[in-house]
């Protein structure tokens, strides 16, 4: 541990810089949507406050191994987290703002702040110092690798990784690759040793997306015009109530969690198409109800226009 020896161990750093700085960067059109949306939406605020404390923890081991290129990126990490943070908390509903402030305070301070007092105080051998600090690192590293699985739940229910970010998995991913081979290289094994559970958390995020990425939409709702077939439905108000016609309804129904309309499901192509049935409803005799007044010209009635649920 210490400095980097060689070349190649230098190469390996700088990459495994870049692609931990991509993961940094990787939630930014989350927080732009965020932003944009003024709401943080299902958007939950533990993968990036456990992010910081990590960063916090590599940057104090960094600080006790003289490592430049841990450093390095663990300080643009507590930078770039924190900015996440205050936009989060600019933009998340009163619980969820009260929540997160509550796990910052308590984790991010209470607890880092504790750790560092204990080791600078009462732990006298730089070695052992090391060994607390990088043991402690390697298992809040191992926590950032399974925070995006805590939606794991949400994504199954609702079958959809909107909330799961493919590029932050992609990116934990190679980055975990890169840092583990840099280990080995600077014979550090707390750097190393987190990274290989790293690579199996993020193939099981990116596994989500394969089976979720492309869910079926249910509850679109589209307008579906009923042709008038009947020359009765084109026959004046007044006409109607005189005749004691029927006339034609279509009417939804409740079936389980989904309104369907009454008729039947057709399978086309392997969707599911619902067909709408018309539905006679006799109409009372005009002496039990009032006679509308006389109109000279009345206008035929226009198709019904309804709004039914596409499966």
């Amino acid at each position: 541990m210490g400095a980097v020896g060689s070349p190649l161990v230098f190469a390996v750093g700088i990459l495994g810089n870049i692609l931990s700085f991509l993961v940094i960067l990787a939630p930014v059109p989350t927080f732009y949507r965020v932003y944009t949306r003024k709401s943080t939406e299902s958007f939950q605020s533990v993968p990036y406050a456990m992010a910081l404390l990590s960063a916090m923890l590599w940057l104090y081991y960094a600080l006790l191994t003289k490592d430049l290129l841990l450093l390095t990126i663990n300080t643009l990490g507590c930078v770039v987290e924190s900015a996440y943070l205050a936009i989060y908390l600019a933009y998340a509903p009163k619980q969820a703002r009260a929540f997160t402030v509550k796990l910052v305070c308590i984790m991010n301070m209470a607890l880092y702040g504790a750790m560092v007092c204990v080791l600078q105080l009462l732990v006298k051998d730089g070695e052992s110092r090391v060994t607390i600090a990088g043991g402690i690192g390697s298992a809040f590293a191992l926590a950032v690798f399974v925070a995006p699985l805590a939606i794991i739940r949400q994504v199954i229910r609702t079958k959809s990784v909107e909330f799961l970010p493919f590029w932050l998995s992609f990116f934990l991913t190679i980055s975990a690759v890169v840092w583990f081979f840099y280990g080995l290289l600077m014979k550090d094994f707390f750097v190393a040793a987190p990274n290989v559970l790293g690579l199996l958390f993020g193939l099981a995020q990116m596994s989500l997306h394969l089976v979720y990425k492309n869910p079926k939409k249910k509850g679109a709702v589209s307008e579906v015009q009923v042709p008038a077939d009947d020359e009765k439905n084109q026959l004046p108000l007044q006409q109607q109530q005189e005749a004691g016609t029927t006339a034609h309804v279509v009417a939804p129904i409740i079936e389980g969690d989904e309104e369907v309309v009454n008729g039947r499901e057709d399978d086309v192509g392997g969707d599911k198409q619902q067909s709408v049935s018309v539905v006679d409803i006799v109409l009372p005799p005009p002496e039990e109800h009032p006679t509308l007044p006389p109109v000279d010209h009345p206008a035929p009635l226009p198709p019904m226009r309804m709004a039914v649920e596409v499966v």
